[in-house]
């Protein structure tokens, strides 16, 4: 087969594979959860129906009750995370491939070769004794080559987070279309206490038209007080038959919990190879962890389990998708936003300009009529001063104003011989051509109090040339 598991794999999955991550200790039901105490044990990672890692091993609880996590490894019927036990048929398994002894002739070579390759195939039964029962060859023993190792997320949540995951057989629409009658629901199921509130921490879809609800249970004592419901509590309580044929009809197939593992947990978890899986591979994943705080190996046990995974990917991919979807339509919002905002703004500011010379021409005329009859003071005479040398600098050849004849002139021309388009001639707008004829008006009423003023200066000098002359005569 060109397809080989013999290797660890490096392909992060997310969903409800970590999340079965469950709890050892027994866990009592607080005084006023109606119906919740109850000494029923959560089984380490799942229960025993299905040994495979993952979503579809139903991560549930065990059959036997675990004094601690070191016993939890070694004492579930059927492995659990993986099958993390050691399989007590491994002897028969080895002599069924190595040296079987059905026939007594040539012909156990072959089938010892016969039950080698069903061994690596993972299926089959493997005779090698008349006076012993075949053995089985499952996908879990160490010989199977369909194999590989991934990494799941490590849980964060703390057992007094209450957080539970509930795995329906539903869309993830019809869910949270029907989300208040499925709280209701809950709420009966768990024996309906006026003093419990069921909440939902959120929904997520899964592959194969499933949906992941998270909730959480809130306890509210006679005093007002308040406090969530702990995880295993809640966890033992949902596992139990009454109340897990119930879930049942509101389509829940899978109940787990979410609680982070101690560091003492974790690194017992890790000391062994799970079973069927090489140590040396094993030991190699550990190495190879892109993110040992976040992250935890977990074995991949046949092509069912590879296709799960396969498809959770599939699935986080087109949520971070239209993820990023969404933000990009929302970067293209604010783009448009940010253009339309900005055009205002320049809008605002010729607005502003225009009323800031409305503004000035009217405080203009109101300090003209407060000033009328009064003689000129002398900050204004050097205000006439600066405003004079002002003038000159403009009407200068070199300056602004030679510039805006030069301007004319090439506007005049090139309107006269049409070089440019209709589109793009220019126009001067009609606040502005009204100031630029108030502003030559200005310019002619003062050249004519020029003139008049050098008039009269000729006149008084024509007066005082006059009495000289008188005088000398």
């Amino acid at each position: 087969m060109a397809f080989n598991f013999g290797g660890a794999a490096t392909n992060p999955a997310t969903g409800l594979a970590v999340p079965g991550f469950g709890t050892t200790t027994t866990a009592a039901a607080p005084a006023g959860f109606g119906g919740f105490g109850t000494t029923t044990t959560g089984g380490l990672f799942g229960n025993t129906q299905n040994k495979g890692f993952g979503f579809s091993s139903g991560l549930g609880t065990g059959t036997t009750a675990a004094a601690g996590f070191g016993t939890g490894l070694g004492t579930t019927l059927g492995g659990g995370f993986g099958g993390f036990n050691i399989q007590p048929q491994q002897q028969q398994q080895a002599n069924a491939l190595s040296a079987p002894t059905l026939l007594g002739d040539e012909r156990d070579a072959i089938l010892a070769k016969w039950n080698q390759l069903q061994a690596f195939w993972g299926t089959g039964k493997g005779y090698f004794n008349n006076q012993l029962p075949p053995v089985d060859f499952t996908q879990e023993n160490p010989f199977c080559r369909f194999k590989a190792v991934g990494y799941s997320c490590i849980p964060g949540s703390k057992d007094e987070d209450g957080l539970v995951v509930l795995a329906f057989n539903k869309k993830e629409a019809d869910v949270r279309s029907q989300q208040q009658q499925l709280v209701e629901s809950l709420h009966k199921v768990l024996g309906g206490n006026q003093t419990l509130t069921v909440n939902v921490e959120g929904v997520k879809a899964l592959p194969d038209d499933q949906t992941e609800v998270v909730i959480y249970v809130v306890e509210r004592s006679p005093n007002g007080t308040s406090k969530r419901i702990p995880a295993t509590t809640l966890y033992s309580y949902v596992e139990q038959a009454n109340t897990k044929a119930q879930l049942t009809q509101l389509a829940v197939f899978m109940s787990v919990t979410r609680t982070e593992l101690s560091p003492a947990q974790l690194k017992q978890l890790l000391a062994n190879a799970p079973a069927g899986v090489d140590p040396i591979i094993w030991e190699q994943a550990k190495v190879d962890n892109p993110d040992a705080d976040k992250l935890i190996p977990v074995p991949m046990v046949g092509f069912k389990e590879l296709l799960r995974r396969l498809k959770i990917q599939d699935q986080m991919t087109k949520q971070h998708q239209s993820r990023v979807d969404i933000i990009s339509n929302d970067i293209s919002e604010l783009q448009k936003n940010q253009a339309t905002t900005v055009a205002k703004i320049a809008q605002y500011k010729r607005k502003l300009m225009d009323l800031s010379h409305r503004v000035l021409q009217v405080l203009i005329k109101q300090e003209i009529q407060r000033k009328s009859g009064y003689a000129i003071q002398v900050d204004e005479e050097h205000l006439r001063v600066q405003l004079d040398t002002i003038q000159c600098e403009l009407n200068a050849p070199t300056q602004f104003k030679g510039r805006l004849n030069e301007l004319m002139s090439q506007i005049r021309m090139q309107n006269h011989f049409g070089a440019v388009r209709s589109e793009e001639r220019y126009s001067v707008d009609g606040d502005l051509l009204r100031e630029i004829r108030q502003h030559l008006k200005q310019q002619q009423e003062g050249l004519s109090q020029l003139i008049s003023v050098i008039k009269d200066d000729v006149e008084d000098i024509k007066l005082i040339e006059h009495g000289l002359l008188d005088r000398l005569g």
